[in-house]
């Protein structure tokens, strides 16, 4: 079947169906799922032509709720022709950009509107939007929801980039104020600043020197202030990439008293640990940082609890020379990891061996993030009704990530050389084959995903 076409049914022995994994044809018809026949024999009588794909997995497309684009602005970081093609090559159908880090950021209604520009012919796969909010740029929150964004991403601590700017508990109350009875949820960057001591003379080479210099007190005091805040004016609040399993208490006492939190950690959090890092190795830093392996196991924990609520990339790249390799100085390199099409592998190698199963990395990496952009009732689901978005793969083949393989704008990553379990075979975007084999659809099918506001909210 030729990349581009149109897929109008796919037979495997194992489709992923609700919790179960059994012998299904998926039906298609106008790029959604018409119907799932799950006895074989039956698929005579679809009469059309089915795409066998053996005994390869066929689940929902991922959806990867946290993705900095970077374009417009920034486009030798990253752009939408190849962060979509990287998301195509790992079965993510679905992406939602980060409002930061490109120039100008999404923080007005006119550069949502420079975005949409930007991102039209380009994309791969099917894009939504974040918007952001910033000291002063209250009015612009709801005219952006009139727009489509999925809602709102705020810093508690410096950015990294001067153009978002982190926000007061002033800015936060007034941003409150505007969201609520919008439906649109509120997600924070939970880092503050609070008193430390580093010592001059430790080594910026070392890892663990950067590490002590965001400790878990960090992320504990900042989402105190987010579960606060959530209580508070009942608006939906979601923490972006926990780290410190510290934390987990704070929030769980917070949903208990009835506060509309949500929260995801990362592929680097569950894969990655502090005590393996090398000297210089700037490629693993990250904000915030990558923390120990007692710690890396009370996420997993956490995750097999539903106490974290899902797993996304935070695919966060940049030129290799702001990563400071020559120098190997954490203190001075860019915080961010790449890995958007490798999000599936990364967390099936782990989490096979941790017991869990297929339906978990749909519910963890599709439905939830579906949900947390208010795009659950048409993209994270293997149903009836639902886009035809499909990932089909291999959980037991292995591969090697190799810069060769890698469809990042820029390479540096720190899975190079990493043995992984979990090849995609193939990407389905809306009934059509997008990706296969290593090669792609020539013209980008995706679209943008603007979120219709709440029939119930209060008129704007």
């Amino acid at each position: 079947m030729e990349l581009g076409s149109t897929v109008t049914a796919v037979r495997s022995q194992r489709v992923l169906i609700g919790d179960h994994v059994c012998p299904a044809v998926v039906l298609i018809k106008d790029g959604r799922i018409n119907q799932i026949l799950t006895e074989i024999s039956s698929s005579a009588d679809a009469g059309c032509e089915v795409l066998d794909v053996g005994d390869s997995v066929v689940m929902p497309g991922i959806v990867d709720s946290h993705v900095h684009v970077n374009e417009p602005g920034r486009t030798s970081w990253e752009g939408f022709w190849t962060a979509t093609r990287a998301a195509a090559a790992g079965g993510v159908t679905t992406i939602v950009d980060m409002p930061l880090n490109s120039v100008p950021p999404t923080t007005t209604l006119d550069n949502f509107h420079e975005k949409l520009r930007e991102a039209t012919g380009k994309c791969f796969v099917d894009m939504a939007f974040w918007g952001g909010v910033i000291p002063n740029n209250q009015l612009e929150l709801r005219p952006m929801i009139q727009a489509g964004v999925a809602g709102f991403k705020c810093f508690l601590i410096h950015s990294g980039v001067e153009e978002f700017p982190h926000v007061t508990d002033s800015d936060l109350h007034t941003a409150m104020k505007q969201l609520q009875g919008t439906g649109r949820v509120l997600l924070f960057h939970a880092e503050l600043d609070v008193e430390q001591t580093i010592e001059e003379t430790d080594d910026p080479c070392q890892y663990s020197t950067f590490l002590q210099s965001r400790p878990d007190i960090m992320e504990i005091e900042a989402i105190r202030t987010v579960t606060e805040l959530c209580l508070q004016y009942q608006v939906r609040c979601h923490i972006v990439h926990l780290s410190s399993a510290k934390c987990l208490k704070l929030i769980q006492a917070a949903r208990q008293a009835g506060a509309p939190l949500t929260v995801e950690t990362t592929h680097h959090y569950l894969t990655l640990c502090a005590e393996n890092i090398p000297a210089g190795a700037t490629q693993f830093k990250c904000c915030p940082p990558i923390r120990g392996s007692e710690n890396q196991e009370q996420l997993w924990s956490a995750l097999k609890a539903g106490q974290i609520d899902m797993v996304v990339s935070d695919h966060s790249p940049c030129t290799p020379d702001l990563k400071k390799l020559d120098s190997g100085d954490f203190t001075q390199a860019w915080g961010g990891i790449s890995s958007l099409q490798f999000g599936l592998p990364l967390f099936w190698s782990s989490a096979r061996q941790r017991g869990f199963q297929l339906c978990d990395v749909t519910r963890l990496l599709s439905h939830r993030t579906a949900q947390l952009c208010s795009l659950d009732s048409q993209k994270g689901s293997l149903s009836p009704g639902y886009d035809a978005d499909l990932v089909i793969w291999d959980p037991e083949r292995e591969f090697e990530v190799q810069e060769a393989g890698i469809h990042h704008k820029n390479k540096t990553t720190p899975y190079l050389g990493t043995t992984l379990h979990g090849v995609v075979c193939a990407t389905i975007l809306r009934g059509r084959l997008v990706y296969k084999e290593g090669s792609f659809c020539p013209e980008p099918l995706g679209k943008h995903l603007l979120i219709p506001q709440m029939e119930t909210q209060t008129q704007l």
